[in-house]
């Protein structure tokens, strides 16, 4: 199997997850202190969205990709 055609497999399936989920989150460390033997910590969770548009717009190129043929 070729590069591009491993790229577009990649392209699709992370389309259709971003239209299956709508978005991640993830944990984000923001403020550490260090007081003797006392440590605190807060940590903030973020959320990231993506837009159908740019899940379907995945899964287009991808199958573009696989189905365009290759000039040699």
């Amino acid at each position: 199997m070729s590069g591009i055609k491993i790229v577009g497999v990649v392209a699709i399936v992370a389309g259709i997850l971003g239209l299956a989920y709508g978005g991640f989150s993830y944990t984000k460390a923001t403020h550490e202190a260090k007081i003797g033997p006392i440590a605190l910590s807060v940590k903030d969770r973020e959320t990231v969205n993506v837009p159908a548009w740019a899940g379907v717009g995945a899964v287009v190129v991808g199958a573009v990709l696989l189905l365009v043929p290759r000039k040699s």
